[in-house]
């Protein structure tokens, strides 16, 4: 356990220069703030106040505290086992967005209520769109094919005064489709964001779990994310889900200015922009993120020509 806390000292070391979740978690100044997460607080080797981190009810405590520490939420909560990620992490992703949006607009990120953010499988932890709006106001709609996690990412934003409004949720009733049928015709977005599913089938999701499990000498699945199928896996893996959004995002082109998804695998980078350039794609951009040991990137496309993009500026940022 030390040595994991040692390890995660270093990887945050590594996150974005605005991401709030730098150096090691002040677990005093958490518990005060939430006293859920007192009884998980242990002590490592080394003397640090850590928690188990393989531990879900841990992380989800940690979780709560952490939002109400940086981002002002007071009420999250989601069901037992749907996902639960690192904050960190989705606060990189975040902030690595707005930084493309500030290069076209003039080196400032554009904020506030006009901007709309368009959230692909948001989950019942609505994690994008509470850091998004919290630190940038920005306004979202979030969309998965589980009624649950619809219900309850809308739950958490009715029940914090801070995010009553803003955040939108909506139920895609077509599991093969990622815009159609939840995107209305009125609808513009500065942006799209996803976390894709990461592997291909449920057996290659297990089969993943179980070699982690021994890796961390565990017998038993005491996994600290937790997930529900089509948070954890999707026939083809992130690959073939990516290249859906991709092939469907064209009948969206005029709705977005830009779009964005999150790539685990470096080795799909090449056929991933193959595949945005036979799209029509006329810009595309791959953006390199680090936490630690841990590589990932953020494909970012869009199909507005420079004239396009300059009156979208022009029409939506303008008065921002």
């Amino acid at each position: 356990m030390a040595k994991q806390q040692q390890r995660r000292g270093r990887d945050v070391n590594r996150l974005h220069p605005r991401n709030p979740h730098q150096g090691r978690y002040d677990f005093d100044k958490l518990c005060l703030l939430s006293a859920e997460l007192t009884p998980y607080v242990i002590e490592s080797r080394s003397g640090d106040r850590t928690i188990d981190f393989h531990d879900p009810l841990a992380v989800k405590a940690l979780n709560k505290a952490l939002l109400m520490q940086s981002y002002g939420v007071q009420f999250w909560d989601i069901p037992a086992g749907y996902l639960c990620p690192p904050i960190p992490g989705r606060a990189d992703y975040i902030h690595y967005l707005a930084d493309e949006l500030a290069i076209d607009n003039g080196g400032v990120v554009p904020e506030g209520r006009m901007i709309q953010g368009l959230d692909i499988g948001v989950g019942a932890n609505c994690i994008y769109p509470l850091i998004g709006n919290r630190t940038y106001g920005w306004q979202f709609v979030g969309t998965d094919i589980d009624p649950i996690s619809v219900n309850t990412a809308n739950l958490i934003a009715e029940a914090n005064p801070s995010l009553k409004g803003q955040i939108h949720c909506r139920l895609q009733g077509d599991a093969k489709s990622i815009f159609k049928g939840v995107v209305k015709p009125s609808d513009r977005f500065d942006f799209t964001l996803c976390n894709p599913p990461f592997h291909g089938s449920a057996q290659e999701s297990e089969a993943a779990n179980r070699r982690k499990r021994r890796h961390l000498g565990q017998a038993e699945a005491k996994l600290n994310f937790g997930g529900q199928s089509n948070e954890l896996w999707c026939s083809g893996g992130e690959l073939a889900f990516i290249k859906r959004i991709i092939t469907e995002s064209r009948t969206v082109a005029e709705q977005c200015y830009l779009f964005s998804c999150l790539v685990s695998k470096q080795d799909n980078i090449a056929q991933l922009t193959g595949a945005l350039k036979s799209a029509g794609a006329k810009r595309v951009k791959v953006v390199a993120m680090s936490q630690g040991q841990k590589q990932s990137r953020l494909l970012l496309w869009t199909f507005l020509s420079q004239e396009a993009q300059q009156q979208w500026r022009e029409g939506y940022w303008g008065d921002k």
